[in-house]
């Protein structure tokens, strides 16, 4: 890899996707220092103080911290995220949303339109609760002064607009990231604003050691920990399980081609960090709307929830489980690798071609989605638990925020190499003075 990266300055192409991703996150980064219109911001950090420890340190560190900010991009990516998971439970749920989704690129597009139609309305159901909550000095009529200069419905409805046109510039940063630039362009920008809180983080972790409210040995025990967990999610992302596949040999004039083994490649985490974003969108969504509720049975069913730490982890870990089932199953379907398979005249040992091969590879996919799974859900709920008695460590970024962050690098980095090793077969074929077309014949 660091050989294939030495080679970046020769790539122009690379370096104009690589300098335009950067610029992409350098305007959302920028934008997070845009303050919605009419906020007085000497009352937002006091606001936003009583939340500290609730649901909304989640949404604030996925937005880079533009939720304290009241900034406009303070919805961020997460109303995106959240259509796209309820579109993509539709799907799976009306056949004819899924037969629209099989018309191939025409399918998908409007099906890409749906998702954007469903980010409006849960960015203006977000945008009208953040504008109450800025209006009313806190969440659930707190005593703090407003943090509006002119509250009223002409502020509600600037800042619900406001904030649906800022998710939306965002929504299209990552899109065109994900076009023009490298990586998954939602990815990065979430993997960008927990970046962004690290500093702060360390700098927490110092004033605590010089206010002796946490030694030096609990600090170590935080960077062993923070290494483990790097270690661990490096090892399982990058490992998987290879499922053996005979060709035959095959007779084209004087030629014999094929009669070779290889193996199809399954990853032993094939949903990557997609289970806990989705897990996490899903989790934020109810529980802003719950956050606002006078009803002293529902504030105390949500205090429940999203205030104990076992039971919104348990939650949350459930939620990693069925998502990383079900985008494994979004991603790969058993019978189209053994038609593919079949097709190519290839088979896997002992494995009668077509239903039987189906349902091998499924039985294998079930087992690595299992282990997946446990180690996804592990990761993320472990933190959460370690912050509480008797451990008490001081954890500023969760497992959640770890395995984005390493997944999405571990991401990035893999298709520099598939670009970089893509435009080394290209160079060797121009030396060859072979054309394109003519190199596929026999």
């Amino acid at each position: 890899m660091s050989t294939n990266l030495a080679s970046l300055p020769k790539i122009p192409e690379l370096n104009k996707r690589l300098l335009f991703t950067a610029l992409m996150l350098v305007i959302y980064r920028l934008g997070i220092f845009v303050p919605i219109p009419g906020i007085d911001p000497d009352q937002i950090t006091q606001l936003f103080a009583q939340t500290q420890g609730t649901i909304f340190d989640i949404l604030n560190v996925f937005s880079g911290g533009a939720l304290e900010q009241a900034s406009v991009f303070a919805l961020g990516v997460l109303p995106y995220i959240t259509a796209s998971i309820i579109m993509s439970l539709l799907v799976k749920a009306f056949p004819t949303l899924e037969a629209i989704q099989k018309e191939g690129e025409a399918g998908r597009r409007r099906i890409s339109q749906y998702t954007r139609y469903g980010t409006v309305l849960i960015c203006l159901v977000q945008g009208f609760m953040l504008a109450v909550t800025l209006e009313r000095g806190g969440v659930g009529g707190g005593t703090l002064v407003s943090a509006v200069t002119n509250p009223g419905i002409f502020f509600k409805i600037t800042c619900i607009l406001t904030l649906t046109a800022g998710a939306l510039f965002v929504m299209w940063l990552g899109e065109q990231i994900t076009e023009n630039g490298v990586g998954n362009g939602v990815s990065l920008i979430i993997a960008a604003s927990i970046i962004a809180s690290i500093p702060g983080a360390f700098w927490n972790i110092i004033r605590l050691v010089q206010t002796n409210e946490i030694t030096v040995l609990g600090v170590l025990l935080i960077l062993i920990f923070l290494v483990l967990i790097v270690a661990l999610v490096v090892f399982v992302e990058r490992s998987y399980r290879k499922v053996p596949v005979q060709y035959p040999r095959r007779v084209v004039g004087k030629k014999v081609f094929g009669g070779q083994s290889s193996h199809l490649p399954l990853k032993t985490n094939p949903a990557g960090v997609i289970p806990p974003i989705f897990a996490s969108s899903l989790l934020i969504f109810p529980a802003t709307i719950l956050a606002f509720a006078d009803v002293p049975f529902i504030r105390n069913f949500s205090d429940l929830i999203f205030q104990n730490v076992f039971v919104y982890n348990l939650i949350f870990a459930i939620l990693i489980i069925f998502f990383c089932f079900f985008y494994t199953g979004i991603i790969y379907d058993p019978a189209d690798l053994a038609d593919n398979l079949r097709k190519n005249g290839g088979n896997v040992p002992g494995i009668r071609p077509g239903k039987k091969t189906a349902e091998y590879i499924g039985r294998i996919l079930t087992r690595i989605t299992t282990i997946g799974a446990i180690y996804v859900a592990a990761v993320c709920v472990l933190p959460a638990f370690l912050q509480k008695e008797p451990f008490n460590l001081p954890f500023y970024f969760g497992g959640t925020s770890l395995l984005i962050v390493v997944g999405v690098t571990l991401d990035f980095l893999q298709q520099i190499e598939s670009f970089l090793i893509t435009h080394s077969y290209e160079g060797f074929v121009k030396k060859k003075g072979m054309k394109g077309p003519q190199r596929y014949r026999f």
